[in-house]
């Protein structure tokens, strides 16, 4: 048996450990969504480098048919997950390679996290 003491004492405990608990529990919650929304930018930003390569990539295709492809594919499925893109490429008589960078939206006023990804693919030939 307590006495109205020892439960007199901790009145309000439940309070404070709230006021500790709610802001780590919020950045918990923030940190995993903020997570899977980058997560979502660097796949979007793969996709694309894929895509342009493998448009460049094709027999008679050139750097330019890459570049048009990978926006072209971030414009049909990026929306606002990754902006300030800017896709390069190189097509050489080997290989097309291409990447994409962009930002991811952040959750953090102020920050905006980069995603850069980049894809190569060699070249189609008759041999």
């Amino acid at each position: 048996m307590t006495s109205p003491r020892s439960a007199r004492d901790e009145r309000g405990s439940v309070s404070v450990e709230m006021v500790v608990l709610m802001p780590l529990l919020l950045l918990i919650l923030f940190a995993g969504v903020q997570g899977a929304v980058y997560y979502h930018a660097r796949t979007l930003a793969i996709a694309a480098a894929q895509e342009g390569a493998r448009a460049a990539a094709r027999e008679n295709a050139t750097t330019a048919a890459g570049t048009a492809a990978a926006s072209a594919f971030l414009a049909d499925t990026a929306g606002d997950s990754l902006t300030a893109v800017t896709i390069t490429g190189s097509r050489t008589a080997a290989t097309a390679s291409f990447t994409v960078r962009g930002s991811s939206l952040s959750l953090i006023p102020g920050w905006t996290p980069t995603v850069e990804q980049s894809a190569s693919l060699p070249v189609e030939r008759l041999t």
